[in-house]
């Protein structure tokens, strides 16, 4: 199934598992989450490919978990972008950001150097559920630079689950994002060999991903070429969104952090204080009465 790419449709993820039982996979396409990001904070093209795929992979590891549990990818790299995030919950609710969003480097290849943008370090997973009473973090090695195969990394090495991602987001000449997606396969316990063998080489056969996406590839196209041989279950639907929960009373908590002298010369100064959301870009203009309430005690 598929449309032309510049017919812009609804995001959708769809999650699946083989018919024999042995792979799970999730496709996602997600160009309207990607753009939303772009347009609630503005990103440099090298910034935006990279930021966009972290998005999707958050999104592929976050739909559809139980009990309320949320994903937050963190790249921890030695590049000029710094350090990227993207968190996921268990609806689809998608938010991110770099913590150098203006970074823009040249063409490698004719493509975005997301690898040189980020550099090598740490990529940490969180998950978290209410239930629980501290999240779960697991670490490796940046070993690449290249999105996808970093995450194909942890879950393999840190979840001990062998699976395959793939991540794309393509740019028009405009700069905007015209297309992004990806997809995750994993094994599923009792896999066997043979299934296993045939999995890697429906990956290994796929064309690149961002230009499956500029194709016009749907989620339920992904899922056919990933699932080819196999056949495949019901497929179960939903829609990411980029969302970002920050509202004025949390902005004015994260003054908090400044400590209770830089919270005093703030109120000394009679300005009041903007604070700006470092995900969605919102500016909050906080009165230096509403900053004198961070001083106030509290009773009990």
């Amino acid at each position: 199934m598929s449309t032309p790419a510049t017919e812009y449709r609804d995001d959708e993820l769809v999650r699946t598992v083989s018919a024999d039982g042995s792979l799970s996979v999730r496709t996602v396409v997600a160009r309207n989450v990607v753009a939303e990001a772009a347009e609630r904070r503005p990103l440099a093209p090298t910034a935006l490919s990279a930021l966009g795929r972290v998005l999707v992979g958050a999104v592929l590891l976050g739909t559809g978990q139980k009990d309320g549990e949320s994903v937050q990818l963190q790249f921890r790299g030695d590049g000029p972008l710094g350090m990227m995030v993207a968190i996921c919950d268990s609806t689809g609710r998608v938010r991110g950001t770099a913590s150098n969003p203006q970074v823009d480097l040249p063409l490698r290849d004719g493509h975005p150097d997301v690898a040189k943008a980020i550099g090598m370090g740490l990529l940490a997973v969180v998950r978290s559920r209410p239930s629980w009473r501290e999240p779960y973090t697991g670490t490796v090695p940046l070993v690449s630079g290249e999105i996808a195969k970093d995450i194909t990394l942890y879950l393999t090495e840190s979840e001990q689950t062998p699976s395959a991602v793939g991540l794309g987001v393509a740019l028009g000449s405009d700069g905007r994002v015209s297309a992004a997606g990806g997809f995750l396969v994993q094994t599923l316990p009792g896999a066997s060999e043979d299934a296993i063998a045939r999995m890697e080489k429906n990956v290994v056969g796929l064309p690149n991903t961002t230009a499956l996406l500029q194709d016009g590839v749907d989620a339920d196209g992904l899922a056919d070429l990933l699932l080819a041989g196999f056949g495949g279950g019901t497929r179960h639907r939903s829609t990411p969104v980029f969302y970002c929960p920050c509202t004025r009373d949390r902005a004015l908590r994260t003054l908090q952090l400044l400590g209770p002298d830089e919270i005093g010369e703030i109120i000394e100064s009679g300005s009041g204080q903007e604070v700006c959301c470092q995900f969605c870009g919102l500016r909050y203009d906080l009165s230096t009465r509403e900053v004198a309430t961070l001083l106030e005690p509290v009773d009990g």
